[in-house]
């Protein structure tokens, strides 16, 4: 994979959905993403921790851009599957997701995702995703948008 691709794959990250949460990248290299979301009241459940859909979601997002480092830009990465654990509560400023790709098949890949909450410098994990992807064509899936 060039560079260039994985300097485009640092900006497609952070639109519509996941640009409205706050994601930011911090690293990406060929099956890695690293990304962190600067938590706000908004990220936050009832209790005042953070909501578990905001760290699901950017657990499965990260790691489909941990598969797009993959593939060529002739495909597109859509969720197949997956299963978060949440191991505590994540609290503190921040939380880091990091993605790596563990089967990189043709096809279907494979990635894990750790979340971790940052507090005072320090990293807890609070957090893992299996996420099961799919590669398909981008001029196949074009077709079939509405």
């Amino acid at each position: 994979m060039s560079k260039e691709w994985f300097e485009h794959l640092k900006v497609d990250y952070v639109q519509g959905f996941p640009a409205y949460c706050g994601f930011e990248v911090l690293h990406v290299a060929h099956g890695i993403f690293e990304t962190r979301l600067i938590l706000r009241p908004e990220h936050r459940q009832q209790d005042g921790f953070v909501h578990a859909g905001v760290m699901a979601t950017m657990a499965d997002h990260t790691a489909g851009y941990a598969a797009f480092t993959t593939v060529s830009e002739k495909h597109r990465i859509l969720t197949i599957e997956f299963k978060i654990n949440y191991f505590k509560p994540a609290t503190g400023k921040a939380i880091v997701c990091r993605s790596r790709v563990i089967n990189d098949g043709h096809t279907v890949i494979v990635a894990e995702s750790e979340v971790f909450a940052v507090a005072e410098d320090e990293e807890k994990q609070v957090a893992k995703a299996m996420v099961t992807l799919f590669a398909v064509s981008a001029d196949k899936l074009a077709k079939s948008r509405p």
